[in-house]
């Protein structure tokens, strides 16, 4: 735990949310500023600041719960979608620097907007990419 992070001191029950799910691992809580109705917030109890620093079982866990809370939320809430979004570094939106995974319900006409503008690429672009991730794979 960091004692100086907001996110491990309410992952770790220091300061007071609204709780939808806890265990040894995590704690998932109601966004205080929320996007839509019910946007959640599952918050490691281990101080890890993205997605570059977390060990391949917690990864692991943290879809399983989302995959369960998106679950429970579609029959509580009604919604008409979701979006699980999550950043990692400064430039890719991310202001608190303790991994979080938003579960955000998204509703018909809720006026929410996550998408980002197409680009295009060229085969030769991509497959030197797919060559260079896939070396760091195996």
């Amino acid at each position: 735990m960091n004692t100086n992070c907001i996110f491990c001191k309410i992952a770790n029950g220091e300061i007071p949310s609204s709780t939808l799910y806890e265990d040894d691992a995590f704690r998932v809580i109601l966004d205080v500023s929320p996007a839509t109705k019910g946007h959640a917030l599952i918050l490691p109890k281990q101080h890890i600041a993205n997605i570059f620093e977390m060990d391949d079982s917690t990864a692991e866990k943290v879809f399983v719960l989302a995959s369960r809370i998106a679950k429970a939320m579609k029959t509580a809430l009604n919604c008409d979608g979701l979006n699980i979004v999550q950043n990692n570094g400064e430039v890719a939106g991310q202001t608190v620097f303790h991994f979080h995974l938003h579960i955000i319900p998204r509703y018909n006409e809720d006026g929410q907007h996550i998408s980002w503008i197409p680009g295009t690429s060229e085969a030769e672009e991509r497959e030197s990419i797919a060559t260079q991730i896939k070396a760091l794979l195996n």
